[in-house]
């Protein structure tokens, strides 16, 4: 709907017959002027990202294994031609190297820059030894030539797409769907189960939280007869991508042939036609691959958009075995001050810098707090950061991503997004606080009481606090009214085992814990009847009355990041 009113002649991604169209015609187009495929990159780049957004946002019982194949392929068709136009661009540039010729050097260099990709090209036009390094003005990029081929007819091309087309879509996975599906259906039992549960209750946030409770079942800690089907990596050198993933973009180093130039006779300008497209220039040789030749030394200035909380891991892609390696570099230098990593390697790669993927994990507190009707406030702190998202309505924002005191990532705060797309933007980022499938294998996490204690958090918004929650052998927790913004803060500490909850007599600073009951208090099978016994009227009518899209924004960003489990 959003994409008929918007009425811009862009095709819609999900109907084949449209997409296939609009890549048909840019392949027919023979502009090949760079900033007009940036231009048009962008276009293919919101193609893209509805495509993703779907997938990730579509639940499964929506969307079909053939549409789910359809939208993939046409992603990888789109990532291919956007490549395959910027190599275009390169070809026509390196035609007409006089064009941007450096009057100190006489070399040809060039950098072309959007908020997507930064383009630098270099030329070796004089082929003289003292011009073997350069930096590219305005980026900080920049190499050191071994001198075979600083005394060559070679140009060099960093192009950094800010985005990653190389990765993908999937990573290699040991477990089939198939073999998960049947696994998760032992597990959580049928789906006909689940909704007789779901029917069982009686109000919009008990449902929402049963569902929740659901989905938590489905964490891999309780399933750990499905990891002795995964198969170990014998490699090395290989980047396990459910461990470390690509931050910062993609960055394509290459050497190249620099083709015949344009000939100015008289007023005619000539140039030879070669049907050979964009060659790479070999190094090393590819007759002497015995011999030792020098490295390529490469300089990277990283994106200030993107947080490094450790030294980052440099790789290469390897196209044959379509997987990132660590064999190729070596040397690497990391400066975090003045976010610049150089490094050596032995022949010219596509870059990435890859950071742990659960390095903010465990969580060392969270908190969910209401502010305002339909409104709430989610913190999680990290070892390296605080974050907070900031929930209103069926939107969320992220408030602030605190590092050492310091407010960093403002160029993607004060944004109200889905769920969905906030946590892409904070991936995309560096700060990475939603487990995957595997995390638990990553993240030194104990196993933890039954998942069914999980979902309660879901009522809590509208009118309760909730603060940190110990979860063991049972979910221990501290939470307090807060109808008014400005009312005292009166924390009561209560337990849930799964079966039964329960108000304590104990509070933080008791010296010992224990678990008789405050006075007056009885056990619940729930939490939410639990806190019905002690909270006012006020509170509970707020919590009644809130929004089913809030409750469910609340429900996919607790659901997100999995807090009770990875804290």
């Amino acid at each position: 709907w959003e994409h008929y009113l918007s009425c811009d002649g862009s095709p819609d991604p999900t109907v084949l017959q449209e997409i296939n169209t609009f890549m048909s015609l840019w392949r027919e187009d023979q502009n090949e002027d760079v900033q007009l495929v940036m231009e048009k990159g962008e276009q293919v780049l919101n193609l893209i990202e509805k495509l993703q957004f779907l997938l990730l946002d579509t639940p499964p019982s929506e969307i079909t294994e053939k549409e789910t194949i359809q939208y993939e392929e046409s992603i990888q068709e789109l990532q291919n031609l956007l490549h395959q136009k910027y190599d275009e661009a390169t070809e026509h540039l390196l035609k007409v190297t006089n064009m941007y010729e450096d009057s100190d050097t006489g070399n040809m260099q060039a950098v072309i820059k959007d908020k997507n990709v930064t383009f630098c090209i270099w030329a070796n036009l004089k082929k003289k030894v003292r011009f073997k390094n350069h930096v590219f003005f305005g980026t900080q990029h920049g190499f050191d030539l071994p001198k075979s081929l600083a005394v060559s007819s070679v140009a060099v091309r960093i192009l950094h797409t800010r985005y990653d087309h190389v990765s993908p879509l999937r990573p290699r996975t040991i477990i089939s769907f198939k073999e998960k599906s049947s696994s998760t259906a032992d597990i959580n039992g049928t789906g006909e189960e689940t909704e007789k549960k779901l029917e069982i209750l009686d109000t919009p946030s008990q449902g929402i939280w049963l569902d929740f409770m659901c989905s938590v079942a489905k964490d891999p800690l309780l399933h750990e007869e499905m990891n002795e089907k995964e198969e170990a990596v014998t490699d090395e050198n290989i980047v396990d991508l459910q461990q470390f993933v690509p931050v910062g973009g993609v960055y394509h180093i290459n050497a190249l042939q620099i083709p015949p130039q344009v000939k100015q006779i008289k007023d005619w300008s000539m140039v030879e036609l070669l049907d050979v497209g964009l060659e790479a220039y070999p190094y090393p040789p590819e007759e002497a691959e015995d011999a030792t030749h020098p490295p390529i030394q490469i300089t990277l200035r990283l994106s200030d958009e993107v947080i490094y909380f450790e030294n980052p891991v440099i790789a290469r892609w390897d196209p044959a075995g379509k997987q990132w390696r660590t064999d190729g570099i070596s040397n690497t230098t990391y400066e975090p001050q003045e976010k610049r990593v150089t490094f050596e390697m032995g022949a010219f790669y596509t870059i990435a810098l890859l950071q742990a993927a659960h390095l903010s994990m465990p969580y060392q507190a969270w908190e969910l707090r209401p502010a305002g009707r339909d409104e709430a406030l989610l913190t999680v702190t990290t070892v390296f950061a605080t974050i907070q998202i900031k929930i209103k309505d069926n939107q969320c924002m992220l408030s602030s991503v605190v590092v050492d005191e310091n407010d960093v990532l403002s160029h993607v705060t004060g944004k109200w997004l889905s769920p969905v797309d906030l946590g892409a933007v904070l991936k995309k980022a560096g700060v990475n606080i939603f487990p995957g499938e595997y995390s638990h294998k990553y993240a030194p996490v104990k196993k933890k009481v039954s998942a069914k204690v999980g979902g309660f958090p879901l009522f809590i918004p509208p009118a309760f606090h909730v603060g940190n929650i110990c979860l063991y052998e049972a979910l221990l927790c501290r939470i307090s009214e807060r109808c008014k913004e400005d009312s005292d803060e009166d924390w009561s500490l209560y337990m849930f085992n799964g079966q039964k909850a329960q108000k304590l007599k104990i509070t933080e600073t008791s010296e010992a814990f224990s678990e008789e009951l405050e006075e007056d208090s009885e056990f619940h099978s729930t939490l939410y009847h639990m806190l019905k016994d002690f909270a006012s009227k006020e509170a509970v009518a707020k919590v009644e009355r809130a929004s089913f899209l809030f409750v469910d924004v609340v429900y996919q960003l607790l659901f997100a990041t999995r807090v009770l489990t990875y804290s």
